[in-house]
């Protein structure tokens, strides 16, 4: 038997003949007492290669290898599972699984751990109860291998910890493993809280904590944001002279800028004598949304060091791009991602939509929309959320619905998305249907968000006393941005009694944002009431902060200019001042009128 009958002419990876000889071999009887070629046994053979050609991706030439030998031991078996497990082809696992169980060979405990990961990356419950109960069966009660496999099938797949608990309160012995297994289950459930106490209990009971014991008890203070307890851990690294082990400091790196302690990011980032692609994402992450443009002088540093960016760099340089509106050097990245054949990645497509409706290409942002194979909730999101801000509202409305008929189920961050765009673009009615949808045919609870936009959808469309009555209907305090937004439609549709009863109620929640007091002053000033009008002032100046800033800017052949109000400052500035005479005039042939009483009063403040 020659491989060229066994494999296609084309076939890229043949068997060797030595093993094809082997498998030859065992299936016909021989009187020679060695067989002539080598030491090792057939089966040994064909098992080393499947495990070679797992470990190379060629899943159909183990498969192959598999199917053709006559004879077949429990390592041979539990490679094929573990290898399908490796190849996060969980469903051929367990398939391997229960062929393996029917033919009655009797696993062992590499075959329980394997086959309960694929359970795990499953998320099949069932199978992995089914599982448990064949381990109890053959006596696996008390092998470490199959316990710390079982508590993370249990951590991953049910609802609560609790099974993966008892798991681990019946283990008769517990190494770091399985205390780190526990840690992992809480905080990848979202509760860092129930994650640092269990790695707390570890370092009582003196457990020797490893580098992933730390890495994931600093994901966990990450996660509940405090800082108290990740200076803590980092202590704990240094203790236990984890300082030099590049995934811990990464962990480390990560978790300050996630507290925004950017100054200590970068501090430690500096001293790492060691640094990998994940430590550069780790900082261009960090500062990607509040300094971006420092996001980009590190990624171009990291670029310069020889270091080459993977989807995940990309995906913050972009977003950095996003954050500050900066269409050329958006185009740019594009460019590289197009170049470095990372285009057809889910994550990017969806940053480049999101990238180039903030930057104002909202016509580019829908061609990667629609030239994309494959898109999640994230992409209908984000082209909704830029057809909202350009003001195509009805293209926002026919979006959703089409992202309906394709089967996926909105949630709440969706419907926020049609909900502003209805508001933007004024479509009131189709606004009020989509909330009642939400609420009524897809059972979404709306947040304060939701509620904030319906109001202000109700009020841009001079229907005061419907928000009014949305408001007083919430289930939870309207705060201050809510009667905000009602005192500002208000102000707008001249109703004077309204508007001092959404005044009054922002007073008594005793607003703590600067804009607040400004609105209600410039709301005093414009009914004549000087003296309400000075008393919020003292209030504001009382908090010791100011009204931030509104500040714009735009990109023109290559160089971003910004300006704020009141700016005479720059070598722009009287292009600035031109263009806005221009306006003014041009509003005033549209007969547009203006209220420039809140500007003017917000000047003389110096706010």
């Amino acid at each position: 038997m020659t491989s060229r009958k066994l494999l296609p002419r084309s076939h890229f990876n043949p068997i060797p003949p030595i093993i094809r000889n082997s498998l030859h071999w065992s299936q016909e009887p021989t009187t020679q007492s060695n067989p002539p070629f080598l030491s090792k046994g057939p089966n040994l053979l064909a098992t080393d290669l499947i495990k070679s050609y797992f470990e190379k991706g060629s899943i159909k030439e183990a498969r192959k290898v598999f199917d053709e030998m006559s004879e077949r031991d429990v390592v041979t078996w539990t490679a094929m599972i573990a290898g399908y497990t490796s190849c996060s082809h969980h469903s051929s696992a367990w398939a391997v699984f229960c062929e393996m169980v029917r033919v009655d060979m009797e696993p062992n405990a590499f075959t329980f751990s394997s086959v309960l990961k694929a359970c795990k990356g499953m998320k099949a419950l069932s199978c992995g109860a089914m599982v448990h109960g064949s381990a109890v069966k053959y006596g696996m009660k008390g092998s470490m291998y199959v316990e710390n496999a079982l508590m993370d099938m249990y951590a991953t797949c049910c609802v609560s910890m609790d099974n993966a608990c008892k798991v681990f309160s019946d283990l008769h012995e517990k190494n770091a493993v399985s205390w780190t297994t526990l840690i992992t289950g809480y905080t990848h459930k979202g509760d860092g809280y129930g994650g640092l106490q269990v790695f707390r209990k570890m370092l009582l009971e003196e457990v020797e904590p490893n580098p992933f014991s730390f890495s994931i008890a600093i994901r966990a203070c990450a996660s509940i944001g405090s800082q108290t307890f990740g200076r803590q851990i980092h202590s704990a690294v240094i203790k236990y002279a984890f300082e030099s082990d590049l995934p811990v400091m990464n962990s480390i790196l990560d978790m300050y800028c996630r507290f925004g302690c950017l100054l200590e990011a970068n501090q430690y980032f500096d001293e790492m004598s060691k640094k990998d692609l994940i430590t550069w994402n780790a900082l261009i992450s960090g500062y990607e949304r509040s300094d971006p443009r420092e996001s980009l002088r590190i990624f171009s540093r990291m670029e310069l060091e020889g270091f080459s960016p993977n989807c995940f760099t990309l995906t913050s340089v972009t977003a950095a791009c996003a954050n500050l509106a900066v269409l050329n050097c958006g185009e740019q990245v594009h460019g590289g991602i197009i170049r470095r054949g990372f285009n057809k990645n889910l994550a990017l497509a969806n940053a480049l939509i999101d990238m180039y409706a903030k930057c104002g290409s909202i016509t580019d942002s829908h061609k990667i929309f629609s030239e994309m194979s494959g898109r999640d909730l994230v992409s209908w999101t984000s082209m909704m959320l830029g057809y909202g801000d350009h003001g195509y509202g009805k293209e926002a409305v026919e979006l959703f619905d089409e992202m309906v008929k394709s089967g996926i189920r909105p949630d709440r961050i969706v419907f926020m998305a049609v909900l502003s765009a209805c508001s933007h673009a004024g479509l009131v009615d189709e606004g009020l249907r989509y909330f009642k949808s939400m609420i009524n045919d897809y059972k979404v609870t709306p947040d304060k968000d939701i509620y904030s936009c319906v109001v202000d959808l109700l009020c841009r469309a001079g229907r005061i006393e419907e928000a009014y009555d949305l408001i007083e209907s919430m289930p939870f305090k309207p705060d201050e941005s809510v009667w905000g937004a009602l005192l500002g439609a208000c102000r707008v549709h001249k109703l004077p009694h309204l508007s001092k009863l959404a005044a009054q109620r922002i007073l008594d929640l005793r607003p703590n944002m600067a804009g607040t007091y400004v609105m209600l002053s410039n709301f005093y000033a414009a009914e004549g009431k000087w003296g309400e009008f000075a008393n919020m002032r003292m209030l504001m100046r009382g908090m010791g902060n100011k009204k931030e800033a509104g500040q714009s800017w735009i990109e023109v052949r290559n160089q971003v200019y910004s300006f704020v109000v009141g700016d005479k400052m720059g070598s722009h500035i009287k292009w600035v001042y031109g263009v806005m005479e221009f306006l003014i005039w041009h509003m005033k042939e549209a007969q547009y009128l203006t209220d420039l009483d809140c500007s003017i009063h917000d000047q003389d403040d110096g706010t």
